[in-house]
């Protein structure tokens, strides 16, 4: 049997992670419960509508807590020195490119978020990115053709 592979995390993903799992046993799970049992005092289960809902609604937060238990287990905490000046999982890079300036920080597969600027270091710019320092331009490969990013600033742990 194969150990499943780690998973990259930062201590703010993981601490995310840690107080979605806090809300969803301590809070969703029991009003779940609380609205089956309610929704099932009211009758015949087949045409009830609120109780087929809450039945849904529990299959995904026990789903969703299944999921960050298992990414807990087999998280491992990124550790970048406050000090960084190359690129590594866990950095924030200020990078220029045809768009303007942007400024991302490299983290692990579950905390993806383009929106908030954290990119999976295994996307096309975030390879692309790694093992690179403050001035150096970097070409990705993207599906509308190739790109080229300057690197501005390079920085580790807040």
């Amino acid at each position: 049997m194969s150990v499943p592979p780690e998973i990259p995390i930062t201590p703010a993903g993981r601490q995310a992670l840690e107080d979605e799992l806090q809300e969803l046993t301590a809070v969703r799970r029991p009003e779940v419960v609380a609205r089956i049992a309610h929704t099932r005092e009211q009758g015949d289960l087949r045409e009830n509508a609120g109780y087929h809902q809450a039945r849904e609604d529990q299959s995904r937060i026990e789903g969703r807590i299944a999921e960050i238990e298992e990414t807990l287990r087999r998280a491992v905490i990124i550790e970048v020195p406050s000090d960084a000046d190359v690129v590594e999982l866990g950095c924030t890079v200020t990078v220029s490119d045809e768009f303007g300036e942007s400024t991302l920080q490299l983290v692990g597969p579950t905390e993806t978020d383009a929106g908030a600027g954290r990119i999976s270091a295994g996307s096309p710019v975030g390879r692309a990115l790694l093992g690179h320092r403050a001035g150096d331009r970097v070409r990705i490969a993207t599906p509308g053709g190739v790109r080229e990013m300057e690197i501005l600033t390079v920085s580790g742990r807040a």
